[in-house]
């Protein structure tokens, strides 16, 4: 038998803890887990590059804001995609009981609600600023949108009750519906003053049919009802995230360039901070 000091050494909860694989552990054993994050890193690289390019020779105000605000988005991406494989914003959790894998380590790159919450901002920035839209609009929408994925982040990280984690995801899903109520039914009135109606019904069908991908995987993923194991699931995430953010950005950018005259033209009827029609 052990005596009591050898027992005490064998069983301290840091060497028990060494029979979990560490979160970064999994990673750099997943091939194909990993890599739906490296290719992000690659893309975002490409992007910034691109994207620079591209702005090259955008000149007026407003112009510049919308490539200032797409150009974020990348930027942000390659930072926190960087900090989900360092092992910086992963991690593992502990599946509430009813959950599909109660009482399981899962792992958790929870640092995407971290891109999300700076990067999807900007995304809606720029798509407000082509559309020619007020502060109180573009303001509504930006907030109910951080109050979306930072939600989605309290129902990631949930481990004491499967019953919460619905909860905010229900609650992250009553922000992203006011998100939505702005695009399809404030906005597009206002692209249609700006003139660039044709281009925002575009990106607008592009954000929202995409943004609708995130919620339904979360619920199918390992963090609902786990229909989808981590490797699929991050992977989903990431197609998402290429089409929602590269994507949407270089038809936007490739979009201003072009029409850079329409853009720097105020729109008709523009208000000031959602008051009054701006003095001529």
């Amino acid at each position: 038998m052990l005596d009591t000091a050898t027992a005490a050494t064998f069983l301290r909860p840091e060497r028990l803890l060494q029979t979990q694989p560490s979160a970064i552990e999994i990673l750099r054993e997943d091939t194909l887990l990993s890599a739906s994050l490296w290719i992000n890193v690659a893309l975002a690289g490409l992007a910034i590059l691109l994207f620079v390019y591209m702005g090259r020779q955008v000149e007026t105000p407003r112009s510049r804001l919308i490539w200032v605000a797409t150009l974020l988005v990348p930027l942000v991406s390659i930072a926190s995609y960087s900090a989900l494989l360092s092992g910086l914003t992963i991690g593992t959790l502990e599946m509430p009981a009813g959950h599909a894998l109660a009482g399981e380590e899962v792992f958790s790159p929870w640092g995407r609600y971290l891109t999300w919450t700076f990067s999807t901002p900007m995304i809606l920035l720029a798509l407000g600023l082509l559309a020619g839209t007020d502060t109180a609009k573009l303001f509504t929408a930006i907030t109910m949108d951080v109050g979306m994925c930072v939600t989605g982040l309290a129902a990631a990280l949930t481990t004491q009750s499967y019953l919460l984690r619905w909860a905010f995801f229900g609650i992250s899903s009553a922000f992203f519906l006011v998100v939505l109520y702005v695009l399809l039914a404030e906005w597009p009135d206002d692209a249609a003053r700006a003139g660039t109606a044709d281009i925002f019904g575009t990106l607008k069908l592009l954000t929202v049919v995409l943004w609708l991908g995130y919620p339904i995987l979360w619920a199918l993923g390992t963090e609902g009802l786990a229909l989808l194991d981590v490797t699929i699931t991050s992977w989903g995430y990431s197609g998402l995230d290429i089409l929602a953010k590269y994507v949407f950005a270089f038809l936007l950018l490739r979009w201003v360039a072009d029409n850079e005259d329409v853009v720097a033209s105020p729109p008709d009827g523009a208000t000031v901070s959602g008051g009054a029609p701006a003095d001529d």
